[in-house]
């Protein structure tokens, strides 16, 4: 695919009030984009929207859940009502929960499901006749390294970004001829609110890395990799080393991760 231009294009974003979301929303302003948004914090929606239009670009803020299919619908209507269309969709909210499982409660699994992957799977189905019309259009799944190699105290959230990245790899096979690119973030570590909102917590987490990088770094590195039509990306150095050892020494990363059990 030739370079994506991204001047004067339209993307939606959600978990679009704080982290990641946030970074990329803004960067993507900062490329000449217009934006709907999507997240539960009214407040801090605003606010971002009101820094997109400092940067010259317009920012249509929608306040819900994305597990509600109304929510979703919202988003939707606003991309195409308010900017036309919509040529880049970000699945971006998540959230986790951290314990070892025989202890977790079983109630903590289907949200952790519906967040990470039901809801983007869900405004993919959703967003697919806008973005066909779109121009370069490009979907846009924040994964996770624990989407391609699972650590002890985290296995819903792993399991999740699994399905997800699993989704991610067919969709862009079947998508190709309608024109559509799906593209994976495996972010590594990243300094945000997420270990803020954890549904339920047990103890501290052995493997949380102390040096996380920060989510205006993953920003920039998906609006390149959007722009080059790159497939996957992994913007931690730590994550992409953790994956380059799986992939060659897998019984000693197995080693590792059953010290941290």
């Amino acid at each position: 695919m030739a370079r994506r231009k991204l001047h004067e294009r339209r993307a939606l974003v959600t978990g679009a009030s704080s982290g990641i979301g946030r970074a990329i929303a803004l960067e993507l302003a900062r490329a000449g984009l217009d934006l709907v948004l999507l997240a539960r914090r009214e407040e801090l929606l605003r606010s971002l929207a009101d820094e997109i239009a400092s940067l010259g670009r317009r920012a249509a803020v929608v306040v819900g859940d994305v597990t509600d299919p109304a929510s979703r619908l919202r988003t939707i209507e606003a991309a195409r009502d308010q900017l036309g269309g919509l040529d880049i969709l970000v699945n971006n909210a998540g959230i986790s929960a951290h314990g070892r499982f025989a202890n977790a409660d079983p109630a903590r699994l289907r949200p952790i499901m519906e967040v990470n992957f039901f809801a983007p799977v869900e405004l993919i189905r959703l967003a697919l006749p806008l973005l066909r019309e779109g121009r370069q259009p490009i979907i846009v799944n924040v994964g996770s390294i624990l989407g391609r190699r699972a650590c002890p105290h985290a296995s819903e959230y792993c399991a999740s970004k699994f399905a997800l990245h699993g989704i991610s790899e067919a969709l862009r096979a079947e998508f190709a001829p309608l024109g559509v690119d799906v593209l994976v973030v495996a972010a590594g570590p990243t300094d945000t609110e997420f270990f803020e909102h954890l549904l339920e917590e047990q103890g501290d987490l052995p493997w949380r890395d102390p040096q996380p990088v920060t989510p205006e770094r993953v920003a920039r590195a998906t609006i390149r990799a959007i722009q080059r039509g790159r497939h996957e990306i992994t913007p931690s150095v730590r994550g992409w080393l953790l994956l380059a050892a799986n992939r060659f020494f897998p019984r000693m990363v197995d080693r590792v991760m059953t010290r941290y059990g």
